[in-house]
């Protein structure tokens, strides 16, 4: 489910201490808190996000801060830590992107298809480290995930492979649906064109039609699920996507008031009310 870039499969539980250690000795030919050490060099490090700054981003941000200091990183004394958000406003992602590689950031840490396809229109000599794409090779990111080549590397979270899965566990749990709507990011076309073809192969297996419900401005979810109870679906997948686990409350509540089953990737949308939910810890990646 969860794949290192550039160095072969990792197991889903892999540690975090584990992760970063291979990724400090995979990036650079020596760590960088010793190298800080020796030249008196501050490392900067720059986060770029599609959505707005949330709680479940903090706690994953929280986890990749934690096993830096394992390490030996220390916040502001050998590097710095630099966060941009474009708040589910994707057109700006470009523009932030050449924001940090103009501060002459030495690593770009990237969550989302979004953000990292931005970085890497930005940059084709920093370093860039996916956070939790879920499909780096089938949108481009890299050419292969053994051998990513250019300036990519990171974490596949491969959950495009895990779209059946979810629509099998809905199916679980209300027998009876015959019809699924599947709400997805209008912003983010690429990707949910691949989480709407594998959930489709497992449809038509299980006897499901599928509704594929857009959405472009959070505003709009009140209209997207009145499309899906005008096109009388019995049940609501949400796509992965960053600008959804930002707004899981509003989207949870929607659910329940519209009786609508649901099913998701992310723990903290199942959390906030979902039924099931099916995919990697966010926190461990």
């Amino acid at each position: 489910m969860t794949d290192q870039i550039g160095t072969g499969p990792l197991r889903h539980q892999l540690g975090r201490r584990r992760f970063m250690a291979a990724l400090a000795g995979g990036l650079l030919a020596r760590p960088l808190a010793v190298a800080a050490q020796q030249t008196g060099r501050v490392w900067r490090i720059a986060y770029l996000s599609p959505t707005v700054r949330n709680t479940e981003e903090s706690t994953t941000l929280r986890a990749f801060m934690e096993a830096m200091s394992n390490l030996g990183y220390v916040e502001n004394r050998n590097w710095i830590f630099e966060q941009r958000y474009a708040d589910d406003h994707l057109d700006r992602l470009p523009a932030l992107a050449s924001e940090l590689v103009n501060a002459h950031t030495d690593i770009l840490l990237t969550f989302a298809t979004p953000a990292s396809r931005a970085a890497k229109g930005a940059t084709s000599t920093i370093p860039i480290v996916l956070v939790a794409v879920g499909d780096p090779l089938g949108v481009g990111l890299v050419k292969s995930l053994n051998r990513p080549s250019e300036n990519v590397t990171g974490l596949a979270l491969n959950n495009v492979e895990t779209a059946e899965k979810r629509l099998q566990l809905l199916k679980e749990a209300v027998p009876k649906l015959s019809r699924v709507a599947l709400l997805a990011n209008q912003k983010n076309p690429l990707f949910n064109a691949l989480h709407i073809t594998q959930t489709k192969k497992v449809a038509e297996r299980l006897d499901v039609a599928v509704e594929v419900v857009e959405v472009a401005d959070p505003e709009r979810l009140g209209d997207a699920f009145s499309a899906m109870i005008a096109r009388r679906a019995g049940g609501v997948i949400v796509l992965p996507d960053p600008g959804f686990i930002a707004h899981r409350d509003r989207i949870a509540q929607l659910a329940l008031q519209n009786r609508l089953p649901s099913a998701a990737q992310d723990k903290p949308i199942a959390v906030a009310g979902w039924l099931p939910n099916f995919g990697p810890d966010l926190s461990e990646v």
